[in-house]
């Protein structure tokens, strides 16, 4: 006998509708406060007005002008330079950081868990300035004798790293609470050296988290701007302050193209990411 199989859709109380209603409303008026913007920055950055207020004409000057511009090419290698290097740091110090805290007990535990995660809550602003200031008075105590913490690509990497190895422990500590103590010691059961237990069981389940943290970092040194501002030097100039240069001297066309590119770019590796996963599901 052959039984046919209906997929029967669950009815919803009335209620649960008009909230899934105004919920799903409410996220597309989010949806276009953050998206509808770039709309017309995509346009503009045809725009042959180089103000970009008033429509000029159809070009693709700007875009052909940006692949000759040496100066932003500069500032672009200069925060790909900088987010690797914080990216790598930020990585070690947070994965280490959350196993320590994990791992073993010290005293002020808590106290030095809890201030880890200042430069996460600080405004921007504040830690810009203290870090010119920490960077200033070193300079003026030992400047004669040794330029490291010149205001530069040193500076630059040791700000960004302050405020973004903190989001690595977060995620580590959060993939922390759910490891089974069990792990490490079958591990060292087996053989295993504590240290061989850490590298071949204990990280490789801790790689989503790692991998989650290091992306992050890299995002954030690649987008800061006040923190970088302060803390950089005439030939440390990054990707973010060029931009805002640009805009400040009335260069709105190439940014607008600049910030297209970026798009398109930001756009692209989601798709690929979105594919490659559907494909191993």
């Amino acid at each position: 006998m052959l039984v046919a199989h209906i997929a029967v859709k669950p009815l919803l109380p009335q209620g649960m509708k008009r909230i899934n209603w105004l919920l799903g409303g409410w996220s597309g008026v989010v949806f276009l406060f953050l998206y509808l913007p770039m709309i017309p920055l995509v346009v503009y950055s045809f725009n042959a007005s180089r103000g970009g207020v008033k429509w000029g004409g159809f070009t693709f000057g700007w875009y052909t002008a940006l692949i000759s511009d040496h100066t932003l090419r500069s500032a672009m290698s200069n925060s790909v330079f900088i987010a690797i290097i914080v990216t790598i740091l930020s990585t070690l110090l947070g994965t280490l950081g959350a196993w320590m805290l994990y791992r073993y007990t010290f005293p002020f535990t808590r106290a030095i868990g809890t201030m880890v995660f200042l430069p996460m809550v600080i405004p921007e602003v504040i830690m810009g300035l203290s870090l010119r200031l920490f960077f200033s008075g070193i300079n003026q105590n030992v400047g004669d004798h040794v330029d490291w913490f010149a205001l530069g690509k040193l500076s630059v990497i040791i700000a960004h790293t302050t405020f973004c190895f903190p989001f690595v422990m977060v995620a580590v500590q959060a993939r922390l609470a759910g490891l089974d103590p069990a792990l490490e010691e079958a591990a060292l059961d087996l053989g295993a050296t504590p240290s061989q237990a850490f590298y071949k069981v204990i990280v490789p389940y801790l790689m989503p988290a790692i991998v989650s943290g290091a992306l992050m970092s890299f995002t954030l040194s690649m987008d800061e701007y006040i923190v970088t501002k302060f803390t950089s030097g005439p030939q440390s100039e990054t990707f973010p302050i060029k931009v805002y240069g640009l805009v400040k001297t009335g260069n709105v066309a190439s940014a607008n193209a600049i910030s297209t590119v970026l798009i398109v770019l930001t756009i692209g590796l989601v798709v690929v990411s979105e594919t490659l996963r559907r494909k191993r599901v």
